[in-house]
């Protein structure tokens, strides 16, 4: 019993530890979410997706070319993209959640239809210049990844 209330308190101590060091670092979010922001403001996601159940199959190159992204309130994000709608390239505005895990945000829409496109479900995590995640749309889903570039106004890829 002796024994037991011992490494109660051993873990306790740790613990108490643990928590005090987790605190002197505390998190700057807004100069997180201050660089996330400018990082993905006039950038090209540039990478490639695979589908699900076509494993074997060469991956797809993939682009999507972001305009801005701006914090609104809470989690909430709106994130304009530029997409080709027939033969136009069209500005769209999305407002999705950006959920941190530590200093890592992830893009999480969950079943937004946009007019024309579809419906879309994605989590998309983001660390340094890289980019990973989850796809659905309607049937069809897989994973993208690769690197988020930074754009310049003049040579803004063609999607």
């Amino acid at each position: 019993m002796r024994s037991l209330v011992l490494v109660c308190a051993m873990l306790s101590a740790v613990s108490i530890s643990v928590l005090a060091a987790d605190s002197d670092k505390k998190v700057d979010r807004e100069a997180q979410e201050k660089a996330f922001a400018s990082k993905l403001t006039e950038s090209t996601l540039a990478g490639f997706f695979s589908l699900d159940g076509k494993e074997s199959a060469p991956n797809k190159p993939d682009r999507y070319q972001i305009v801005s992204a701006k914090k609104l309130n809470g989690d909430d994000w709106v994130i304009t993209s530029k997409m080709k709608i027939g033969e136009n390239q069209v500005d769209i505005p999305i407002v999705i959640k950006v959920y941190w895990a530590d200093d890592t945000p992830v893009m999480s829409l969950t079943d937004l239809t946009i007019p024309g496109m579809g419906t879309f479900t994605a989590r998309v995590m983001f660390y340094g210049d890289r980019y990973a995640g989850t796809w659905q749309h309607g049937e069809k889903g897989g994973h993208m990844w690769g690197i988020v570039e930074k754009s310049s106004p003049k040579n803004s890829p063609k999607n």
